[in-house]
């Protein structure tokens, strides 16, 4: 049976959802983003990308780019509403879906021939998707994700693209080796170092030149290059929460202790959260007493994966938790109301320091495991 996978990729989305809200700002070159010097930009239109502005830039230089350019602070909440209507569209009309990020979904189509044409019901679906939402949304139809994906990235802005199977090779061969997907800042030098710039060439090379040269890695991209992906689109299931704990052998008041363990698990479920391209919108804290006594605290925040928007919220809890005197005996740190989303660090207030520190942090662990390295925590101590 012919494999059929859709993907889909809300255009711009954060941009077209405030240009929803505001009809002025249709047309405009628009900056989502922290509106300090320090912040970075989280998303553009189009018209932005014409001076060379892209996501994750510094505000500054977007801004020195782009004087007319309209900032727009942004609201993850309303982001999120919307894309749970698209995928509520979605998942009322198609057997399995799978949501990839804020703004992304694969679909899988394969044996939807024998009752529906495949391509007419993938057209159907994205003029029902803007019909009722009023955004943008571009099309990809394969037989499988990362030609569905590529096939996306061609249709933009706002549009379709079917590519045949047998005809994967030749509509990938003339792309740029970007186009790729999982090949990304430190990828790609190598590849550029070793004279490669279009797919085409990784398809003319031998498979064990690239396994030798760059391991599984090079085996997997060059499968990609010549159209060929098993991964199976798999249905999403929210994680609704994450947590730590830590019962001490002996009840302390030590407020030293307290404080490094409570960062250190702020830091490991950041971590978790980056890796598993997440962002929290509230945080717990947790404290046992010595005699058992359980109390909690919690506080709604921005979206956010950044350690350290969040060490300041939990240090704030447990100042107000902490009321007692008395010894513990357990302290825990829980963030929930968890959503998808591939932006690291605090979403709408990111300051490059910060997320150049969260890159470097995350790329030691991920090579040595996540207690090699944590921040030195500079940070007031909790008043005794």
């Amino acid at each position: 049976m012919e494999r059929q996978v859709i993907h889909c990729d809300l255009d711009t989305f954060f941009v077209s959802v405030e240009r929803l809200l505001n009809s002025d700002l249709k047309g405009k070159p628009v900056l989502i983003g922290g509106s300090s010097d320090r912040g970075v930009v989280s998303s553009c239109s189009y018209e932005a990308r014409a001076y060379g502005i892209h996501s994750a830039m510094p505000m500054r230089l977007a801004r020195q780019l782009c004087p007319e350019a309209i900032l727009v602070r942004g609201d993850h909440d309303l982001y999120s509403k919307y894309s749970n209507i698209v995928t509520e569209i979605i998942e009322q009309r198609v057997p399995v879906v799978e949501k990839a990020s804020i703004d992304e979904h694969y679909i899988e189509m394969t044996g939807m021939d024998k009752f529906f044409g495949t391509w007419k019901m993938t057209q159907e679906l994205r003029q029902l998707i803007m019909k009722e939402t009023g955004l943008p949304i571009s099309f990809g139809l394969s037989a499988n994700k990362t030609v569905s994906k590529i096939a996306t990235g061609e249709a933009k802005p706002c549009g379709e693209r079917k590519i045949d199977q047998g005809s994967e090779k030749p509509f990938l061969a003339p792309l740029s080796i970007r186009k790729i997907p999982g090949i990304g800042e430190k990828t790609y030098p190598v590849l550029r170092n070793m004279g490669i710039s279009r797919i085409i060439t990784l398809q003319e090379m031998d498979v064990f030149t690239m396994k030798r040269v760059m391991g599984e890695n090079g085996v997997m991209i060059w499968k990609k290059a010549n159209g060929v992906d098993d991964s199976r689109v798999t249905p999403f299931h929210e994680q609704k929460s994450m947590s730590k704990e830590n019962t001490f052998q002996q009840d302390t008041i030590d407020m030293t202790i307290l404080r490094k363990i409570m960062l250190s698990m702020v830091d490991e479920l950041a971590f978790d959260l980056r890796q598993e391209n997440k962002l929290t919108s509230c945080i717990t804290v947790k404290i046992r007493y010595s005699n058992f006594d359980t109390h909690t605290q919690q506080m709604k925040i921005p979206f956010t994966a950044s350690e350290r928007v969040i060490s300041e919220k939990v240090l704030a809890l447990f100042h107000k938790l902490y009321s007692r005197r008395m010894l513990i005996r357990l302290i825990g740190v829980k963030f929930s109301n968890l959503i998808q989303g591939s932006y690291q660090a605090d979403l709408f207030d990111d300051r490059q320091e910060d997320l150049n520190l969260s890159r470097a942090m995350d790329h030691i662990r991920m090579r040595f495991g996540t207690k090699s390295v944590m921040r030195g925590f500079a940070l007031p101590e909790i008043e005794r």
